[in-house]
């Protein structure tokens, strides 16, 4: 069991590395420091689009009926951010231990 709750968050871990160089990759190419039609930063950016996607497109639809737009700036990935560490945090401190998996 373990093993299991190990892997859970080594995926969220892995998730949240992808949405970091999501968010760098925008970045640099908002600033025209990398350039988007380059066949590879096209594929890394279409699989860092189709990865983080499914999870940004439900929280942009919320944050839509409660802010103001921003003008371009998007606070979604954060949002998933914080929504990641609470839930390494949860299975952590709450959930592992009740299978008596401690400190994994």
């Amino acid at each position: 069991m373990t093993a299991f709750f190990w892997f859970i968050d080594a995926l969220l871990g892995f998730y949240y590395f992808l949405l970091i160089v999501m968010i760098i990759m925008s970045w640099l190419t908002a600033f025209g420091i990398i350039n988007s039609y380059q066949p590879f930063v096209q594929t890394v950016q279409q699989f860092l689009y189709s990865v983080t996607e499914p999870a940004l497109a439900p929280i942009r639809r919320m944050l839509g009926r409660f802010l103001p737009n921003l003008g371009g700036f998007d606070i979604s990935p954060i949002i998933l951010i914080f929504l990641i560490f609470a839930l390494r945090i949860l299975i952590r401190s709450d959930i592992a231990p009740l299978f008596g998996i401690y400190g994994y």
